[in-house]
This record gives C-alpha cells, sequence and structure tokens, in this order.
C-alpha cells in the first residue's frame, strides 16, 4: 500500500502549483481580494464535466445545509468549496498528496471559506476522524488509484453516521479493452484499479452500503469533452486543468476522452446509503 500511495503522490504533486494557479487568476483579471468560487471553476474542478458535474451530484446527496460533509480525495478542493458555497455545509476534505491540501488551504482562505472548510492530509484506508462523525460523504474522481476497495469502502462507512448518504462519482471499467495511457490518474496501469459499477455496487454492499442508484454518465462526458473540444484554441489559457495536471495534460484529456468514447471506460455516479 505505502509504494502506490508514494506513485500517486509523485503522480499528482505539482512544483509551484499554488503560484502558478494565482498567477493564472491574475492573468485572467480575477481579483485576489475578491476572488469567488466561480472564478476559480476552470482550474479546481478538473474531473469530467467540471462545476457541472459537482453540482449534479451534490443535487443527489439531499443537503439540507446542517450536515458535515466529508470529501474523500478533495485535491485542490473545489467540491468542498461548491458544496460549502452552495449548501452551507460545513466539509472536511482529505487527500492524500501534500501539495493539493496546502493549495486547497489558501483558495478557500482568498475565498473566504475557512470557517466551513476544513482540509487534511491523509490516507483515504486511514482517516484521522472518529466513527460516525459525518453526516454524508462525497469522492470525486479518486478510487481509480486504490486497489483495496474493500479498506476504502469500509473507512469510509466507519466514519460515516447510519443512514448518511455517500455519492460516488468516478471512472469505472467498461467493456474488455484495455485502458490507453497515460490518463489524468494514471500514466500506466501500475497506478490505475478500474472496477467495473457492478463490482463496486458489490463492495459497497458488503462494506455497510446500500446501493439506491448507479449512472452511467458517458453520454453527459461524451458532450462535455465535444464542448471543450469545439472551444479549444491550441495554446493553453492562462488558467486551467493543465495546471493539475502538468505538461501532460492535452495527451491526458485526449486519452480518457478516447477511453470514454471508445467503451474502455465510464465516468459513473453512484448514490449509496450507510446502514
Amino acid at each position: 500500500m505505502e509504494v502506490l500511495e508514494n506513485i500517486v503522490k509523485g503522480h499528482y504533486g505539482v512544483a509551484d502549483l499554488g503560484k502558478n494557479i494565482l498567477d493564472g487568476l491574475a492573468a485572467t483579471g480575477k481579483d485576489l481580494d475578491n476572488l469567488t468560487v466561480e472564478d476559480l471553476s476552470t482550474v479546481d474542478e478538473f474531473h469530467i464535466g467540471g462545476r457541472s458535474a459537482t453540482e449534479y451530484a451534490i443535487s443527489k446527496m439531499s443537503l439540507s445545509g446542517n450536515e458535515h460533509v466529508l470529501d474523500v480525495g478533495c485535491g485542490i478542493g473545489g467540491a468542498a468549496r461548491t458544496i460549502a458555497s452552495q449548501t452551507g455545509c460545513r466539509v472536511s476534505g482529505i487527500d492524500l498528496t501534500p501539495e493539493y491540501v496546502d493549495v486547497a488551504a489558501t483558495l478557500t482562505r482568498l475565498t473566504r471559506l475557512e470557517a466551513k472548510t476544513r482540509f487534511h492530509t491523509a490516507s483515504a484506508l486511514s482517516m484521522p476522524f472518529d466513527d460516525n462523525t459525518f453526516d454524508a460523504a462525497i469522492t470525486v474522481h479518486v478510487s481509480m488509484n486504490i486497489e483495496d476497495r474493500d479498506a476504502l469502502y469500509t473507512e469510509i462507512a466507519r466514519v460515516m453516521k447510519p443512514q448518511a448518504r455517500l455519492c460516488i462519482y468516478d471512472v469505472m471499467k467498461k467493456g474488455d479493452e484495455p485502458i490507453v495511457f497515460p490518463v489524468p490518474w494514471a500514466v500506466s496501469a501500475e497506478s490505475s484499479h478500474l472496477r467495473t459499477p457492478e463490482e463496486v455496487s458489490a463492495l459497497l454492499q458488503d462494506c455497510g452500503f446500500e446501493v439506491i442508484e448507479v449512472e452511467d454518465r458517458t453520454e453527459f462526458a461524451n458532450a462535455y469533452f465535444d464542448r471543450r473540444m469545439a472551444a479549444s484554441t491550441g495554446t493553453p489559457s492562462p488558467l486551467g486543468p493543465h495546471l493539475v495536471m502538468g505538461p501532460s495534460a492535452p495527451e491526458k484529456i485526449k486519452n480518457i476522452k478516447h477511453n470514454v468514447g471508445s467503451g474502455r471506460a465510464a465516468p459513473v455516479q453512484i448514490i449509496a446509503v450507510r446502514t
């Protein structure tokens, strides 16, 4: 497990990430003294579908505004800040990559959401929280790197209260053809561990959840990729997901588009309840 986690940290760690994002914000005319969550939407939600995918996930979580929400694999805090700003919920995020957690804290302070959000450097397989802590949980494009899914879902179940709702939005295996690498989460199969929606659903049930909805979002993803391609000028903008994914971002994005379009993988959203 430690070897895989080190590979994952090395994959996601980007030098000067915080500075590059702040420079990009300034270059696009954003006011750092009055920064909003919307100002960050092109860079801090670098999963398939971006902000619209996050908002759709939130709509499925039945949040009233009083919940304490766990964000497993929070990255630089995009989903956490969106949840906090749109629902008023408190959010605690954990991520394996220290650079991401540092940037998440900085951007949260600049958007004045530090009273609603907290970020911790930690493994999703051993989280620094007591049993039955959270009223809801979300994980966005995270488990593709995690081989021990039993440990992941058992640990999430441990820190959630009974009847708490979990939203999983991940890339999952579809079809028999192998994934084309590199992709945003891995440069090779060594650190890529996709499961089918059926496998994930069975694991969740074994680990203390009742699965209530499974949605293949391939059509949504293809439309999203088509919009990105149509809007592309061929020159990277000062602010975008390439800042987080590094120099190989164009190839990674091209490959995930190909993998989804060819039926090798699919973004899937699963809603489950802690029993």
